[in-house]
């Protein structure tokens, strides 16, 4: 069965001045990632602001990063919505590109009400990309969505013949262990919460997805290598970096918006949010720098 571990940015979509998709980010980008260890790219989820874009501009940026990717890394498309026939579409599209594997995440305007629903929500999703691996999208402090996971792998596994696990974007780590133990290991359970990744690696993660791995990367592979080397204080200490950068970020407006400004100092300009999230101004950038640079972070570039 297809297995990912390691660490996996999901990246966000670099726009222009005008608010247009900057694709002539995605090259420098692609490269930057690689050349610090990424095992993949999570292209289009929630950090790629996929609820702010069209179906067209979707499949023109999953198409970039396979570009720019070329082979080198792993290419996972995030096809969730809200309405299913999009989804099956970005679906059918991201299978004809090639890429490694598909996530989507539960609809989150009209919601499912049962695990049922929810495995009926997805099946003609993963049909449209099978055989290629399927993960469903776990985030319910987005979707409001919070249906047992366990009971979702359970039913969904005799439904959905190409489900591979869950990319799990909750700290319920009682119910993420029996996802991990479930049925012998058999699904791949991927951890979410960057600053929680030591967390899921002790109950059985081995791979990450996260929007901060776009810029303190090798902060993560610390916490990584640490960890599967049993050195649990070197570990916990390269996790207290990753919650100190969080803490930073909390304070300018979260992932996504602050986010894209580091990537700016780092040297990827990804431009700024589409609405309803604001942009930012040129002091809160010379702020956030310098509340980087005082917890010492040294990805910040000039």
């Amino acid at each position: 069965m297809f297995k990912l571990s390691g660490l996996i940015p999901a990246v966000f979509t670099p726009f222009d001045k005008t608010g247009a998709i900057n694709f002539s980010q995605i090259q420098p980008y692609a490269d930057k990632l690689i050349a610090e260890g990424a095992y993949g790219v999570f292209v289009c989820g929630s950090t790629g602001e996929c609820t702010s874009m069209t179906v067209a501009e979707r499949k023109s940026v999953l198409e970039a990063w396979v570009k720019a990717v070329a082979g080198r890394i792993l290419v996972i498309a995030h096809v969730g919505g809200t309405c299913q026939a999009d989804c099956i579409e970005l679906a059918r599209h991201a299978t004809e590109l090639g890429v490694n594997a598909i996530g989507a995440v539960a609809p989150f305007y009209l919601k499912p009400g049962s695990v049922e629903e929810l495995v009926a929500f997805y099946k003609p999703i993963a049909a449209a990309c099978a055989p290629l691996p399927f993960y469903a999208y776990h985030i319910p402090s987005m979707t409001g969505i919070n249906l047992p996971m366990i009971e979702f792998l359970k039913k969904g596994s005799k439904e959905i013949p190409n489900l591979n696990g869950i990319k799990f974007t909750s700290n319920n780590f009682m119910e993420m262990i029996e996802c991990i133990r479930f049925d012998g290991g058999r699904f791949d359970i991927l951890n979410g919460f960057d600053e929680m990744l030591l967390c899921g690696m002790a109950v059985g993660a081995r791979g990450g997805v996260g929007s901060t791995y776009n810029y303190s990367l090798r902060t993560y592979q610390k916490i990584y290598d640490a960890f599967m080397a049993g050195d649990l204080e070197q570990a916990r200490a390269a996790q207290q970096e990753s919650v100190d950068i969080v803490h930073v970020i909390i304070n300018h407006g979260g992932g996504i918006r602050g986010g894209k400004a580091i990537m700016k100092l780092v040297g990827i300009d990804c431009g700024d949010c589409r609405l309803p999230l604001a942009p930012y101004t040129e002091a809160e950038i010379a702020r956030l720098d310098e509340e980087l640079r005082e917890i010492g972070f040294n990805g910040v570039q000039k």
